[in-house]
């Protein structure tokens, strides 16, 4: 059946589109969730009268895609999860981290728009396709990182201040050891240089 989206859906299309999908999926999901109508003669002909209406803030859209699809063009992204000795994840990358990596580079792209066309359960390399615009869509070559690697590295620079820190301490407990070793020596021959008047004043 040919239905009219009402909103973007990454798997079938943008606003506005008409799309042909199963009777099922159609009467039984989009239509009900208020994502789309029918295609009907009547609501082809208020579509066209409504993009004809709207045809200046479309190119708007587009160009406004196509420059961000510029932007993203370069970009590549590291993402880095929880896994396994072995290299399997706990758990999936989906589209969310993706959208975080993105907006860590400073890039707003809404998930809905992001799609990951196979299910990620390793490290490794992989491409993310983001359909900005019906005419628009830029990948995204990405690779999955394991963060064991990541923290076993802060482990050790960690441990390696711990011991940069611990040699500072004890160098100055010795500098201040040798210092009050050095004032106590001085007192000393002070002392001994006050004796000795004393020593002589008795043997006259």
């Amino acid at each position: 059946m040919e239905i009219i989206l009402l909103e973007d859906i990454v798997t079938l299309g943008f606003k506005d589109e008409i799309v042909t999908v199963k009777d099922g999926y159609g009467r039984n999901y989009l239509i009900p969730q208020g994502k789309a109508i029918i295609a009907s003669d009547s609501a082809k002909k208020v579509l066209a009268e409504n993009l004809k209406q709207r045809a200046h803030k479309i190119a708007q859209i587009k160009k406004e895609a196509e420059d961000l699809g510029a932007k993203l063009g370069g970009v590549t992204l590291t993402i880095m999860a929880k896994t396994s000795n072995r290299g399997v994840i706990y758990g999936s990358i989906s589209n969310i981290q993706i959208a975080e990596a993105l907006q860590a580079k400073g890039f707003e792209v809404d998930r809905k728009k992001i799609l990951v066309k196979e299910s990620i359960k390793e490290i490794g390399d992989y491409v993310a396709h983001i359909r900005l615009h019906r005419d628009v869509t830029v990948e995204i070559p990405f690779t999955v990182e394991s963060e064991n690697a990541a923290e076993e590295i802060a482990a050790a620079k960690a441990k390696e201040e711990a011991e940069r820190e611990a040699i500072k301490a004890a160098d100055k407990a010795r500098k201040e050891a040798e210092a009050k070793a050095k004032e106590e020596g001085e007192l000393s021959e002070e002392e001994q240089q006050e004796e000795t008047p004393e020593a002589t004043t008795s043997a006259e």
